[in-house]
């Protein structure tokens, strides 16, 4: 499934909203294929020299680089146009989705009330979303991921979408990129034999990873689990107008409601670099418990590595954590995915971590995998 693939619950910007959203994604554009490299060569000529004629010598480690390039000009410029660009690819949604509203809630509300493909949404009255969700505006995405405004509110996953859509432009990911389709390809070199009756998506957000496996194994019952009712109630709504089966239901990655051995397949997509360590790892505890014996857990996230990087490139890519609301950047970059899959109780043969094959306009997406042992 594209990226950018049209459905009933999609807001759609008139001309002038799209000339701006198409601004937007220039602006991001230049700014990540022009300016931002850009940034090495002010360190090498003119920041690091600076540091060391005040320290005595280089800068050693991304925080004492991070004050050398704090005082260069280049890259001041740049992370201010970068954080405002952000900012501005959310208030070029605003207009769109503020006229858009009524007539999405109305598009929801009709399809949550007889779901055509026979679907369904599981909302927890009591749930407490976890306070990085509530308190956080994670990528700037206003009200932020956990947004509820009523029994019908679905802005949350609006704004995740679009907002989505536009930031992997200004990224440079191709139109018909799919995780969950470069998730399944894995899938099937690496488990070709594995059977499918129950998946289960993992932080599944707006559900746009959660459909393609309803499309792809229309005989299986998929599941997407996630914190914020607003945003599930878009994914339901937005899965059922895809024509995709999908049972979705508010609940932590960390402490679910299944019953042991229920799933052949879990997967989660993005998930990992938007948690706390303690999350994380109770995530792939859950994984295991939650596996039948032979399950497969697959669980991908962005290129974000800090292991066999040169200081300066932890640094640049921190910004997000300092700049872009992501309190757990730095956390998923120095995480050990391996340790965390073997310490939920699977054998280390049995546990892959690594970089799925890169596709034409795609990102050599981040996987960590592992098998439930048979007996």
């Amino acid at each position: 499934m594209v990226r950018s693939v049209q459905h009933e619950m999609l807001a759609t910007p008139d001309h002038d909203e799209a000339a701006r959203q198409q601004f937007v994604v220039a602006v991001k554009q230049h700014l990540n294929r022009s300016l931002r490299p850009a940034n090495r060569r002010a360190f090498d000529e003119q920041a690091a020299p600076a540091w060391e004629r005040e320290h005595g010598r280089p800068p050693e480690n991304r925080r004492e680089i991070r004050e050398a390039m704090l005082a260069n000009r280049h890259y001041r410029t740049w992370s201010t146009l970068a954080r405002s660009a952000q900012e501005l690819m959310w208030d070029s949604l605003a207009d769109t989705l503020a006229r858009e509203r009524p007539r999405l809630e109305a598009t929801a509300h009709r399809i949550m009330a007889d779901p055509p493909r026979g679907g369904s949404l599981n909302l927890d009255p009591a749930f407490e979303v976890p306070r990085g969700m509530a308190k956080v505006e994670v990528h700037l995405q206003p009200g932020g991921y956990a947004l509820d405004l009523g029994p019908d509110d679905v802005l949350a996953g609006a704004y995740y979408e679009s907002g989505g859509n536009l930031y992997a432009f200004g990224q440079g990911i191709g139109r018909r990129d799919s995780k969950a389709a470069h998730v399944q390809g894995f899938l099937r070199d690496r488990y070709p034999d594995l059977e499918l009756r129950r998946i289960l998506d993992m932080g599944c957000s707006a559900g746009s990873a959660t459909v393609p496996y309803a499309l792809e194994f229309p005989e299986a019952e998929v599941h997407g689990i996630d914190v914020g009712a607003g945003m599930l109630r878009y994914a339901h709504a937005r899965a059922e107008a895809l024509g995709a089966r999908v049972r979705f239901h508010q609940m932590d990655v960390a402490a679910t409601h299944f019953p042991d051995g229920h799933f052949d397949l879990i997967v989660s997509h993005n998930m990992m670099h938007e948690v706390s360590d303690r999350t994380r790892r109770g995530a792939m505890r859950e994984s295991f418990r939650l596996l039948r014996p032979g399950g497969v857990c697959i669980h991908q996230d962005v290129p974000l590595r800090f292991e066999g990087l040169d200081e300066f490139r932890k640094f640049d890519l921190s910004w997000d954590a300092l700049y872009n609301n992501e309190p757990f950047w730095e956390v998923y970059a120095t995480a050990d995915l391996r340790s965390d899959l073997e310490a939920a109780g699977f054998p280390p043969e049995e546990v892959h971590t690594g970089h799925l094959p890169q596709r034409q306009g795609s990102l050599p997406w981040y996987v960590g995998t592992a098998r439930k042992p048979v007996a």
